[in-house]
């Protein structure tokens, strides 16, 4: 009985570890897409982000990477960083309205990144390359998302293009999507201006306006009185007494 016991359970561990393989096996390439680094940004600004690009094949490697910028927010500055082993070029397209830069107005913006390896630069079974770019400045939009295309150096092609959906599950071949916050409001703002004075606060600057003005007469001509009355108990004095 011990036995059998034991040779059960060997058969059932063999059993779960065969279907533990099976499923990170199918599992393990699907969540090894290309994404971008990191994965958040400010409207307005700059940033210098990276696509992350993991070779998810054992017996070729990684000779291009095409990234596909978003029509819908364009971007009027983006620059590179050399990577060894890899070459790099741009494509532009027109943008109507122009985008604004640092004043001066500008009427292309770049479309499409491609990098492509050389020699033995290409991005290996089990390996990764990531490839830095800075935007800017960052359109006035929730997330951009760059549609990616990976090629292999057998041909096989990888297309990160499926765009996520909002409350949906991640698609199959997710493109990588950078999302944009809003800026925050900038220190030391003015403050509201004041209220304007109401026709009510007008008509009480006037009665206490008259009533000031009437004080004033009053105070004048009480003055006037004193002095004539001086001025009459001076003569009064000085006119002699009338002889009985």
């Amino acid at each position: 009985m011990t036995r059998i016991r034991r040779t059960a359970t060997a058969a059932a561990a063999l059993a779960f570890t065969a279907a533990a393989t099976a499923v990170l096996g199918f599992a393990g390439p699907a969540s090894a897409h290309v994404t971008v680094n990191p994965k958040e940004a400010t409207q307005g600004g700059y940033a210098r982000v990276a696509f992350r690009v993991p070779n998810e094949s054992d017996t070729a490697s990684t000779t291009k990477l095409e990234v596909v910028l978003p029509e819908n927010a364009p971007v009027g500055s983006v620059s590179t960083m050399p990577i060894p082993g890899w070459t790099v070029t741009t494509e532009k397209r027109k943008v109507d309205p122009p985008i604004e830069v640092h004043g001066s107005q500008l009427t292309e913006a770049v479309s499409k990144i491609t990098w492509t390896a050389s020699g033995d630069a290409a991005v290996k079974p089990g390996q990764f390359q990531e490839f830095p770019v800075s935007l800017g400045p960052l359109p006035q939009v929730e997330s951009m998302v760059f549609k990616t295309l990976q090629t292999y150096s057998d041909g096989n092609i990888s297309r990160w293009i499926d765009e996520p959906a909002p409350g949906a599950e991640e698609p199959e071949h997710p493109a990588p999507v950078l999302a944009l916050a809003a800026a925050a409001a900038p220190a030391g703002s003015p403050a509201p201006s004041a209220a304007v004075a109401s026709p009510d606060d007008d008509d009480d600057d006037d009665g206490n306006g008259l009533a000031v003005g009437l004080g004033v007469a009053g105070l004048v001509a009480g003055l006037a009185g004193l002095v004539l009355g001086g001025l009459a108990f001076a003569r009064t004095r000085r006119e002699p007494v009338a002889k009985a």
